[in-house]
């Protein structure tokens, strides 16, 4: 995070990255995270060869700095949110209601 600000900081971009434009470069960044798979069979998606894991890597790596720089500006600690994610989804999934099984959109 402390590196994302800093980058971000020596470029004086901060005046770019409201809640906004930030939200909006990740979906980007996903979408280019999508397009790099989007046509491959699903096999082929999950044994992707060096350079499309490479590729994937670079694209993965956007996606992260930015959700990173995100939570960042909107003042999210990232470590308290996961951590209450995964309780929450604990509750709401219990092993023994869900295990191998995919939950209907709740």
């Amino acid at each position: 995070m402390r590196q994302m600000r800093a980058f971000s900081d020596a470029r004086d971009w901060g005046r770019f990255h409201d809640l906004k434009s930030l939200t909006l470069a990740l979906a980007g960044e996903v979408g280019e995270v999508a397009e790099l798979v989007q046509w491959l069979p699903a096999e082929r998606a999950m044994t992707a060869d060096p350079p499309l894991r490479e590729r994937l890597g670079d694209e993965l790596a956007d996606v992260l700095l930015y959700l990173l720089r995100l939570a960042d500006v909107a003042g999210v600690d990232l470590s308290d949110a996961v951590l209450g994610k995964l309780a929450r989804n604990g509750e709401r999934f219990p092993v023994a209601s869900f295990r191998g099984v995919a939950p209907e959109r709740q």
